[in-house]
């Protein structure tokens, strides 16, 4: 083997490597549910550019939004085993691991709220508005007491 072969089979393995750890990073918990908030956070930005009305009313983007919200409330709870309080960059407050059952209850107000609205399914600018004002108040009574303020 040359010189050039080790050099490519030497980086192949580093990238290699970093793929490896990119993809475990990736399944953390802290970055599951970075990502599931992200998620969220998407789907209220769609519901809120239609109340607005910056966005036409578009009843497959409500219910998208409002299954998306329902889904990620429903499997939540489940991103926070002990030893991921720290790391990652997570925004989790150590609360979350002391009043478990509480946490769990705010996630469940969150999914019982979309799948209300999304039962209604909203049918005009004013029903999203109303259903944001419904399902924003799950979100903020959550990040209060379990989200840590950056």
């Amino acid at each position: 083997m040359n010189w050039k072969h080790t050099t490519i089979a030497a980086l192949c393995l580093c990238l290699a490597g970093g793929a490896v750890s990119m993809a475990s990073a990736a399944d953390e918990p802290q970055v599951v549910r970075a990502a599931m908030m992200k998620k969220v956070g998407g789907a209220m930005g769609a519901l809120a550019g239609i109340a607005k009305g910056e966005k036409p009313y578009d009843a497959a983007v409500v219910k998208a939004s409002l299954t998306t919200m329902q889904d990620v409330a429903k499997h939540f709870p489940d991103q926070f085993p002990k030893g991921s309080e720290t790391g990652f960059n997570t925004e989790a407050s150590p609360k979350i691991w002391e009043d478990m059952a509480t946490f769990k209850t705010k996630a469940k107000a969150l999914e019982t709220a979309a799948t209300t609205q999304l039962a209604a399914l909203p049918a005009d600018q004013a029903g999203v508005g109303a259903a944001i004002k419904t399902i924003g108040g799950t979100c903020g009574d959550c990040h209060q007491t379990f989200r840590l303020k950056k």
